[in-house]
């Protein structure tokens, strides 16, 4: 079966110059995007069934922009002023500097490191007598919770937002030769959209090992699959199996 349509669970790249349309342009392809996950963040009488007091904390950590936005907002909501003194820890630059849509950056206490969060642990021990606050999403890396009880930190784990499937039913008679998956909730999201959802001629693409075993563990045929050795990004894993693949007569 030659490819002809492509199907990536995630938005619309931003920029023109993305590797799909690329991707798209080499080989003839249709490319769409379409999220198949949303984010939401949970209400102020959810937060507060979870029993925390922000002004009891003295830091934060952040691991991404979303938990940034949703921070912030919950402390609108409940209208508190966090206070100057509060120290942020950030889990890259840019995401420290990010801050800066809510705070004024030069006059606070802001640490970052370069994308690890085992890098962002060994700054954090640095500051053992903070009480830390993580925001966090409903489904996140164990590894943060585990390394901050490993190194003996105080810490409060916060969820404020959600990972929930999106409304797909528009796509009920659309047709893809390739699916393309990065997260294990995008999967659970394609069964709950399409509960007889069956494989039978489309390819399915992953990324990342929790991925891969998402697809499999749902009975899926995995047929994409990345980073690899010859194809660190999606995009390039797509190339070599659609020039692989549309070859064939």
């Amino acid at each position: 079966m030659k490819i002809k349509r492509i199907l990536v669970s995630q938005p619309k790249p931003a920029t023109p110059k993305s590797p799909y349309n690329d991707l798209a342009d080499k080989n003839n392809l249709k490319i769409d995007f379409r999220p198949f996950i949303q984010v939401e963040g949970v209400s102020v009488k959810e937060f507060r069934k979870q029993k925390i007091n922000i002004l009891d904390l003295s830091a934060i950590i952040f691991t991404s922009r979303t938990a940034i936005d949703h921070f912030f907002r919950i402390a609108e909501e409940l209208r508190i002023t966090v206070p100057d003194s509060m120290k942020y820890f950030c889990i890259s630059e840019a995401t420290a500097y990010y801050l800066q849509k809510y705070i004024v950056y030069r006059k606070r206490k802001i640490f970052h490191s370069t994308g690890r969060f085992a890098e962002l642990v060994e700054i954090l021990n640095k500051h053992h007598e903070e009480k830390f606050l993580v925001p966090l999403s409903d489904i996140h890396k164990q590894e943060i919770p585990t390394l901050l009880s490993k190194n003996k930190l105080q810490f409060t784990k916060a969820i404020l937002y959600r990972t929930v499937s999106s409304d797909l039913s528009d796509l009920k008679n659309v047709n893809y030769d390739v699916l393309v998956f990065f997260s294990p909730s995008g999967i659970k999201s394609l069964f709950q959209n399409f509960p007889d959802f069956k494989q039978n001629d489309t390819m399915i693409a992953s990324f990342g090992p929790a991925t891969a075993k998402a697809v499999k563990d749902a009975g899926l045929r995995l047929d994409i699959q990345a980073p690899m050795p010859q194809a660190p990004s999606m995009a390039m894993a797509l190339e070599q199996f659609i020039k692989k693949n549309n070859k064939k007569k």
